[in-house]
């Protein structure tokens, strides 16, 4: 329970909503317990008015609700018939049950509603929990656990914040109600009649234990299931062409089994509480009749067959919210379990985040990277070594190296996916820790290595990251990014929904249209991580031909594994093993005959057997 503390805020903030819901609650319960009142009232009046043998009147008149005693009051004081007041009674119990279904109309219109008022909250706090997050938390996190805390584990919440205390409430009101009304009705008859529910506590307070601890397992294979599916669906092109449908089938099913078998196994232990608690009730409604049937044969407890009718219907009462422990104790301790789940995240601050002294920068496009080193948190690699670089407002500047040298770290770092482990670096003198992370970002176009596209219009896809923009623009952008004619092409242009990650794309399209999302921000300081591998040698020309005039006054980093000669860069900076191996324009790397001469004339030599 102590997971579910907090859910107290949202309470807290549907708090009318849920003090009104309550108030159905007792109120509905309320005009419930009347009914076996008035019953008891008109047996005991047609035995009077009858006569009937064995009929003894009862030493002292029954201690009926307030509303009851008016009712009878004005009965009694008529000159209706019996006939005609057994009818009133009938439809007095009739507009009884009429009100207490308006009133449970009520509870359901405010208790259930404000569970999907606070799931919407709660689900809106985890994504923007999840955005928060760094890197390297989502790294280390599989998506389809995610995923899963987001839907399954907030559904099993709602459950506890609407259905759960809905029911709960309900129970304490009928309890409270049929208990007090018992008590003043006799007190040694209800005392037999509630004899077994000691019982019934003892056992849920163990069962719950057990569901508890299966609960949270129950979730945790669930989140792997989750994780299982959303991986094929995504590789699903990668399975196919291995041929591994077979083995997917197979590892799903495994997983799939065994979450089978601990749901199955918590069902079983939750169908304990049914049967025991419907024993329990029978017990009580057998001795009601039992002993109260004694009393009245031996006439020496002031109990009739009023009282008996009365007591039997408040055991029937109690049936179904007693019956209702056992569910409700079981969405709360899944709840628990599930929020529990949710807590692990929601208490987890993310390793990048502004401090008190960030402030808003307007960057101009000076960098420097002053003896960075930086150690990836969960792998240990060793990605960048007393790394040392200075760019000026304007320049161009490539970054080369080989797979795994360290050129995309340096993209990370600038935009602060991660924190260098040590050393510093600065943007137009300001130190990049103390620069606010949404301006920063912001100022900064940035085009991945690995491409992501959404499931929407191309369009759309280029517009992303702005906060609005005409098809001009638009337009501009994917002229500058070579994409523009095969964009033309489409069905509806620029309207074409381009299906999930871009797989309608080819590669190269997806890449062109990336880094058209990227020239519409029009920044100051644009980052290029490898971003032409999957365009032709034509394609790429004529690319890098647009890209030489639109970033004239930009500063630009090209992160690349291939050499461009035809980019006239203002500094090319040669990466291997995460150090600096060499650094200089192309002409002077060349005239150096070092490691940068070396990658350029392996280069030359498969282009030209490419040829």
């Amino acid at each position: 329970m102590k997971h579910l503390k907090s859910l107290y805020k949202y309470f807290w903030k549907y708090r009318i909503r849920l003090s009104i819901g309550i108030a159905f609650v007792f109120l509905s319960n309320y005009f419930n317990v009347l009914s076996p009142q008035v019953t008891g009232f008109v047996i005991d009046f047609v035995e009077k008015s009858l006569k009937l043998p064995d009929y003894h009147p009862s030493k002292t008149p029954p201690d009926y609700d307030i509303l009851v005693q008016k009712f009878i009051h004005k009965v009694e004081n008529s000159n209706y018939s019996l006939a005609s007041i057994v009818a009133l009674c009938g439809i007095t119990i009739l507009v009884l049950a009429l009100l207490r279904g308006f009133f449970l109309f009520l509870m359901r219109q405010t208790i259930i509603v404000m569970s999907r008022h606070i799931e919407f909250d709660q689900k809106n706090e985890i994504y923007r929990h999840y955005q928060r997050l760094d890197t390297a938390f989502f790294k280390s996190h599989n998506t389809g656990d995610l995923m899963n805390r987001i839907s399954e584990d907030v559904s099993r919440v709602r459950m506890f914040t609407g259905p759960a205390i809905m029911y709960l409430a309900n129970l304490i009101a009928v309890i409270s109600l049929s208990v007090f009304f018992m008590l003043k009705r006799n007190v040694e008859l209800t005392l037999y009649v509630l004899a077994p529910l000691p019982l019934l506590a003892i056992t849920i307070y163990f069962v719950n234990n057990i569901i508890n601890k299966r609960s949270e397992k129950i979730q945790a294979l669930l989140s792997d299931l989750t994780t299982n599916a959303q991986e094929s669906y995504s590789g699903i092109r990668v399975i196919k062409s291995f041929v591994q449908e077979r083995a997917m089938l197979g590892f799903f099913s495994k997983n799939s089994e065994e979450y089978r078998k601990n749901a199955v196994g918590l069902a079983k232990v939750e169908a304990i509480y049914f049967p025991s608690i419907t024993l329990l009730i029978g017990l009580s409604t057998l001795m009601t009749i039992m002993i109260g049937g004694l009393y009245y044969i031996y006439g020496d407890r002031n109990i009739g067959i009023d009282a008996i009718v009365e007591f039997v219907m408040y055991i029937n009462m109690l049936t179904f919210p007693v019956s209702a422990i056992g569910l409700t104790a079981s969405m709360i301790q899944r709840a628990a379990a599930s929020q529990k789940r949710i807590n692990e995240f929601l208490m987890s601050e993310p390793a990048i985040r502004d401090n008190d002294s960030s402030k808003e920068v307007k960057l101009q496009g000076n960098i420097s990277f002053r003896n960075v080193n930086f150690v990836y948190p969960h792998t240990g690699i060793h990605a960048l070594k007393n790394f040392n670089l200075e760019i000026k407002e304007g320049e161009k500047v490539a970054i080369v190296g080989r797979t795994g040298s360290g050129k995309s770290t340096v993209a990370q770092l600038l935009l602060r996916m991660y924190d260098a482990s040590d050393g510093e670096i600065k943007l137009d003198g300001h130190d990049i820790r103390e620069i606010s992370i949404e301006t920063l970002r912001e100022q900064i176009s940035y085009v991945p290595q690995d491409v992501f596209l959404f499931s929407d219009t191309v369009e759309n896809n280029i517009l992303f990251g702005m906060k609005g923009g005409e098809r001009s623009a638009v337009v501009q952008a994917a002229r500058q990014a070579s994409v523009e004619k095969e964009i033309d092409a489409f069905p509806r242009q620029y309207e074409t929904m381009i299906g999930e990650r871009g797989v309608t794309l080819s590669g190269g399209q997806k890449q062109r249209i990336s880094i058209a999302r990227a020239l519409i921000k029009n920044p100051n300081f644009i980052v290029f991580d490898d971003c032409l591998s999957a365009v032709d040698a034509k394609t790429e020309n004529e690319i890098l031909g647009s890209l030489y005039g639109y970033l004239r006054e930009k500063t630009a980093i090209i992160i690349t594994h291939r050499i461009f000669s035809l980019f006239n860069f203002d500094k090319i900076v040669v990466l291997k093993d995460g150090e600096i191996v060499e650094k200089g324009t192309h002409s002077e790397l060349i005239d150096a005959n070092g490691y940068y001469a070396g990658l350029y004339a392996r280069q030359q030599e498969q282009e030209d057997d490419m040829d």
